[in-house]
């Protein structure tokens, strides 16, 4: 199966991904790295690792992307062959074009517990809401916000191509926004 990674910036997850990749945990190929920041170092890192990537102007909204850019991107993936696109630190909120290009075949990580349900049964309201999968990091009394984010990155780094991992052994069951993990014999 082949992905395509859109980010905005220094690209670790996307680095966490090619590294599973290589080491064969996650059997997948990065067949396209798409960026709306040209000097994006995930970009860089594409390049060293043989990957395909490229900047793609995204228009002149600071928050999502033009319609242009947005047919520019889904053109750009679907001509790479990508069957999933992951967000990885990208900067840009995914509009209904893209996710209708790409229906279900779309995943995001976020540095939080998200999404917080209040009140009754929230443990419902996460199951409505289609959460894959969460890790916990400490809020440590001495820390800064560099040593928190390095702490939620190494659980990103798990976490994120093992996500992708099981949406790539069909893993993963979808039903509007709910998302259940069901084991059908998957690959070693």
């Amino acid at each position: 199966m082949k992905i395509g990674v859109l980010l905005s910036g220094s690209g670790s997850n996307l680095q966490a991904i090619i590294d599973a990749t290589k080491n064969g945990s996650l059997p997948v190929e990065i067949g396209l790295v798409v960026s709306d920041n040209p000097d994006a170092f995930g970009l860089k890192r594409a390049e060293k690792a043989g990957i395909k990537a490229q900047y793609i102007p995204p228009g002149p909204k600071r928050t999502v992307l033009s319609p242009e850019a947005e047919e520019k991107y889904i053109t750009a993936l679907k001509e790479a062959g990508c069957e999933l696109v992951c967000l990885a630190g990208f900067m840009r909120v995914i509009k209904d074009k893209i996710l209708a290009a790409f229906p279900g075949r779309v995943l995001n990580i976020h540095p939080s517990l998200l999404p917080a349900f209040p009140g009754l049964e929230a443990w419902k309201q996460a199951l409505n809401y289609g959460v894959i999968m969460q890790a916990v990091v400490p809020v440590l009394p001495n820390d800064t916000t560099k040593t928190l984010l390095n702490r939620i990155h190494q659980q990103e780094h798990i976490i994120y191509p093992m996500a992708i991992k099981l949406f790539a052994e069909k893993r993963l069951k979808i039903s509007g926004r709910q998302v259940s993990v069901i084991n059908n014999n998957p690959k070693k």
